[in-house]
């Protein structure tokens, strides 16, 4: 599981939501979605940093932590979807979910890759939240004209063979398969390889191969790398907004 715990940046809370009553903000808001177990990780590292930085270009942060805020990301009778009824009363959860991502202007997604796709919790969440008649399944979209961000951190290198299959699995799925059929107006998948410390490819044959771990002045230079790299899907995201407004 990739970890990085050398993190001076600022953290947000759920203090930083806005009120879902007001509706004559006009600070753009973003939804900064966590699916990580550990907040030390690299992947609540990198949530922080890009909280930060929509932050910086003006966007109110609403932080979403699944894992600490409790979410069960269960399907149970109440949030089953009932294909015959678009208002159907979702569960208290599931409703306040779904303000939050009314409210929001974007939703960034920050999570590791699991089998070429996103963890349970936040495959959960899409599940019990992104339900019929508000997501989908009507003809205009309740979450059209808003733009996702997944930040998707992977332990493969970069020169790992399969790096092009996974974005392309990836993009498919969340892209097309989630965002796009929802009325997202834009969705980015942002593929943020050698996020372990010890370098892991898949050889000929199939065997994983893991490498030396990285220690000192290299490990401080490979994550800066990937700060870097992380750090340019969200300027490029932000900059992609500018030029749709």
């Amino acid at each position: 599981m990739p970890q990085h715990s050398n993190d001076n940046s600022s953290s947000h809370s759920s203090s930083s939501r806005h009120s879902s009553s007001d509706n004559s903000r006009e600070t753009r808001t973003a939804l900064v979605v966590v699916a990580h177990h550990r907040s030390d990780s690299l992947t609540a590292h990198t949530a922080r940093r890009a909280a930060a930085r929509l932050e910086a270009a003006g966007y109110r942060i609403d932080w979403l932590d699944l894992h600490a805020e409790g979410f069960d990301p269960r399907m149970n009778a109440q949030d089953q979807p009932d294909w015959g009824n678009r208002e159907k009363p979702y569960s208290d959860e599931t409703h306040a979910h779904m303000r939050r991502i009314l409210d929001a202007d974007a939703v960034v997604a920050v999570f590791p890759v699991y089998w070429q796709s996103v963890p349970a919790v936040l495959k959960g969440w899409i599940d019990r939240v992104w339900n019929y008649g508000f997501a989908y399944g009507r003809s205009k979209p309740r979450l059209a004209g808003k733009r996702m961000l997944w930040l998707a951190l992977a332990g493969a290198t970069s020169d790992d063979p399969f790096a092009d299959s996974m974005q392309s699995v990836l993009e498919t799925n969340l892209s097309d398969g989630i965002a796009y059929y929802c009325g997202f107006s834009r969705s980015t998948v942002g593929l943020l390889l050698d996020a372990e410390e010890r370098p892991q490819r898949i050889d000929a044959e199939g065997n994983l191969l893991v490498g030396e771990a990285v220690a000192g002045a290299e490990r401080e230079a490979q994550y800066a790398d990937f700060d870097r790299r992380a750090q340019k899907h969200v300027d490029e995201f932000l900059a992609d907004g500018l030029a749709a407004a």
